[in-house]
């Protein structure tokens, strides 16, 4: 089989080096961390731009996010791959729990459950995800998902159990 050089497309994209947000963040509660990347003297992670998502809302204990998948999130059944709606809840889920840490701690996802609503298309246009913490404690932390589109029809769901320790500078 082969493949006609005319129906091909490319996609680029660009991130600032993740080493220079991640000095910050061992000094950094989560919502400060988040208010730096709202009002944009933190910058965003390589994977917010590989993914096209961008931080729309924070409050404790609580975030927003938008994506707008493109062509090359197509699976070969002519969808959204299931992958970017994982990474995405996945992404609101731990940035909801990191919301309510202190300087210092971090985290990291014990367990991920996703369930897959309906199918997502490129008609469905930009995708809302919300994370939200159910209940923080000093060892865990437990959150709530949702996937979304514009008008409010639900995508998906998932919930997530994470970690809490103190933070390590280089995963050591």
């Amino acid at each position: 089989m082969t493949t006609d050089a005319s129906a091909q497309r490319s996609e680029t994209f660009t991130w600032t080096d993740p080493a220079i947000a991640l000095e910050k963040l061992p000094r950094l509660s989560g919502m400060d961390y988040f208010s730096g990347l709202r009002d944009g003297s933190i910058a965003p992670p390589p994977i917010a731009s590989l993914m096209n998502f961008d931080l729309v809302d924070v409050r404790y204990g609580h975030v927003e996010f938008q994506c707008l998948p493109g062509e090359a999130h197509y699976n070969p059944l002519g969808m959204v791959h299931g992958g970017l709606a994982c990474t995405l809840l996945d992404t609101v889920l731990g940035c909801a729990a990191h919301s309510t840490l202190e300087a210092g701690i971090g985290y990291t996802s014990i367990d991920l459950a996703v369930k897959y609503l309906r199918p997502i298309t490129l008609q469905k246009g930009a995708l809302r995800a919300e994370g939200s913490v159910v209940k923080a404690g000093p060892r865990a932390i437990f959150t709530e998902g949702r996937l979304s589109t514009a008008d409010g029809k639900l995508l998906a769901t998932a919930t997530s159990t994470l970690l809490v320790f103190p933070h390590q500078p280089g995963g050591n």
